[in-house]
């Protein structure tokens, strides 16, 4: 056998890495070209000589967007490394192969890259907002800055959790470690998102759910394209077609996110199609859309053409053109969205939003009625995409399950899309609408959201559903879907927040801690807080009726006697907590209730006392319900029990196998010590 050529082998990865070079000062060009065009053209770096107001200077005028273009980009390759380390390459039984690690090592390094410039931008930050010359910014006003003011606050949060990846990539060699990481980072990117032109503008739930998806989507999308096309680049790059593959998927979703959440975005912040044309703002998101429908076209060719032909000679090298075509394009959007967060967005028609609808995202509704239950919907993008997904997917595993030939029980179905249904009665009708002005009916919704929708969802089986839908891993010993669903299951923390002692306070003493402290009126002055109370109420529910009635698998099973126990003694503290309301002298939560005069309300007490009536009263009909499931799963558990012993007793033993296994175990020790 004739030895290799060595001069071949020196070669490619001397091709390799002058590919990754010119990819990255192509696509750094690019990114600084369409920052500095479009931060021209938008007028943002031109001094602006305002009498009584003080010049941040040009340092601070240049200087921001490219700390925030750092940011953004540091922040996508953290991303893009730990998605290719945990996702992309096939682990063996959870402990990442030799690649996957060095990854994560690197990710750790761009972590700490990404806390250096979110600092950095933080001091530019603050010098633009104020006015002041970076030599004039002292440690006392960034302090103040960091902890007082949202967008401080917010860059403060980022540089926290960047930091944290940089210091325990250093460590983590597992890959539930480096998912761990991975969702760190995704908390990472949220912060600045949500403390930008979206948190004042008047369509709160369309702009910050849009932005928030739109830059999570595409840090999935441009990291996990640069990390995959660095990992075919190298010579050593082991299971490069799996991981293009695995991408390939990904990037589908993530470019559909892109699409919904830019949308939603532009909604919310442009009144009229013809602002795309006649303002800074429109035109430089004419031009990302532009480039976004361009990046659709590379991504439909690489889906026939490049990634079917990965494998083969002179596939990967072909796959590795494209992208980097694709990474300059995607270089180029980074650059206008950094100009872009820099570019105020026009202003309202003068007349156009009122007090209300600057705080509530709606204007005041009229008195409530069935028809405006049923017509005044709340546009809220999080719940929608919620609902979508939800109902897709387990529409999907039904399907598969069907076309394999197994069946399915409709009333598990029939449970699910009941519970999907009621969510979108609940926060999406008008009904969400008028639980953002009046208590009652805001108590309402969260006894819905806690004590009635989580009964139909946990009788729905999801997790059930996965497990038999999802198809393992194609290689033994890798994570794919179901491996990942089953380390779950199976671990540490679901054994924890399934234990009686966690998941029984979660349920019962959340809302005391909710409603009789300050936290009530701060999460009630924010969508954000709107969205973290609906998703707490559900999920607390969902952990509390999946141990009490769940027929999915779970870390441990009780028994059914001790099942009512808790049901009875949750309920009672429940009645008890709206007694507790109906008994408060002075209305809840006034900072928020208080700023608004609805006309048509009897009154904020006596709306309140009706609250705590809803809360009292409510829990009558899911403790119902649940009992009929308790009773109808406790006779099926008997039945099986029952059957178990007969198959036992026609193979030769008697009536009671428990018996029988304990009088083996006697013989067993009774032989041993004959034996000595």
């Amino acid at each position: 056998m004739a030895p290799p050529d060595s001069s071949q082998t020196r070669t490619r990865p001397h091709n390799g890495s002058d590919t990754a070079i010119v990819i990255a000062v192509a696509s750094t060009a690019a990114c600084l070209i369409a920052l500095i065009i479009a931060l021209v053209a938008g007028g943002t770096v031109t001094a602006r000589v305002i009498p009584g107001l003080p010049d941040a200077g040009p340092l601070t005028r240049w200087g921001l967007p490219v700390a925030t273009v750092a940011v953004d980009v540091t922040a996508v390759l953290t991303i893009g490394l730990l998605l290719l380390a945990t996702f992309l390459l096939p682990s063996d039984k959870g402990v990442l192969g030799k690649q996957a690690l060095s990854y994560v090592r690197a990710a750790s390094w761009t972590g700490l890259a990404w806390a250096v410039a979110a600092a950095a931008k933080l001091v530019f930050q603050l010098s633009d907002l104020f006015g002041l010359r970076l030599s004039e910014v002292v440690g006392n006003q960034l302090t103040s800055y960091a902890g007082s003011v949202a967008q401080g606050i917010g860059l403060m949060v980022v540089i926290l959790l960047a930091t944290a990846v940089a210091l325990f990539g250093r460590t983590t060699d597992s890959a539930t470690g480096a998912f761990a990481l991975l969702a760190v980072a995704f908390a990472g990117l949220v912060p600045p998102a949500l403390t930008g032109h979206s948190a004042s503008s008047g369509n709160h739930e369309l702009a910050i759910t849009g932005l928030a998806l739109h830059v999570i989507a595409v840090s999935v999308w441009v990291g996990g394209l640069v990390a995959v096309t660095f990992h075919g680049l190298r010579s050593t790059g082991e299971h490069a077609p799996v991981a293009a593959r695995r991408f390939s998927r990904i990037a589908l979703w993530a470019y559909i996110g892109v699409a919904i959440g830019g949308t939603a975005s532009a909604i919310s912040r442009l009144y009229g199609v013809l602002e795309l044309f006649t303002t800074s703002y429109g035109l430089i998101m004419l031009v990302k859309i532009v480039l976004f429908a361009a990046l659709g076209f590379v991504g439909w060719v690489h889906r026939r053409s490049t990634i079917p032909r990965i494998a083969e000679a002179g596939g990967r090298s072909l796959f590795i053109r494209l992208a980097g075509v694709e990474i300059a394009i995607m270089a180029t959007v980074m650059g206008l969205s950094a100009a872009l967060s820099r570019t105020a967005p026009p202003p309202p028609a003068e007349g156009t939003i009122d007090r209300v609808t600057l705080l509530l995202g709606f204007p005041m509704p009229p008195p409530m009625s069935a028809t405006t239950l049923l017509t005044l919907w709340r546009p809220d993008l999080f719940f929608i995409m919620a609902v979508v997904v939800m109902g897709g997917l387990y529409a999907a595993g039904v399907v598969r399950l069907r076309r394999r030939g197994d069946t399915w029980p409709w009333g598990r179905s029939v449970a699910w899309v009941a519970g999907l249904v009621c969510i979108v009665a609940v926060l999406l009708s008008g009904f969400g609408t008028y639980a953002m002005l009046l208590f009652s009916t805001h108590m309402l919704q969260h006894m819905l959201l806690s004590m009635l929708i989580p009964i139909l969802l946990v009788l729905g089986a999801p997790v059930t559903l996965a497990l038999r839908a999802f198809k393992p891993a194609e290689q033994r010993g890798d994570r794919g879907p179901r491996e990942w669903l089953n380390a779950l299951l199976q671990s540490r923390y679901s054994r924890f927040v399934t234990h009686p002692a966690v998941a029984v306070p979660l349920f019962v003493l959340s809302p005391y801690a909710l409603y009789f402290t300050p936290m009530f009126g701060v999460l009630m002055n924010d969508h954000l807080g709107h969205i973290f109370m609906n998703i707490h109420f559900l999920l607390t529910g969902f952990l509390f009726y999946w141990i009490i009635v769940g027929v999915d698998p779970a870390p441990r099973k009780m028994p059914y006697l001790l099942r009512i126990v808790l049901l009875l003694a949750a309920m009672g503290v429940h009645a008890f907590f709206g007694i507790t309301i109906m008994m408060q002298s002075a209305p809840l939560a006034m900072e928020y209730y208080g700023q608004f005069d609805v006309p048509w309300n009897e009154g904020l007490a006596e709306d309140q006392y009706m609250g705590g009536g809803i809360a009292w009263a409510v829990g009558e009909v899911p403790t119902l319900l649940v009992m009929v499931a308790l009773s109808v799963q406790w006779s099926r558990d008997e039945e099986r029990t029952e059957r178990r012993r007969e198959r036992h007793s026609r193979r030769g033993g008697s009536d009671d196998a428990d018996m029988d296994a304990y009088n083996a175990y006697l013989q067993e020790l009774d032989r041993r010590s004959k034996q000595y």
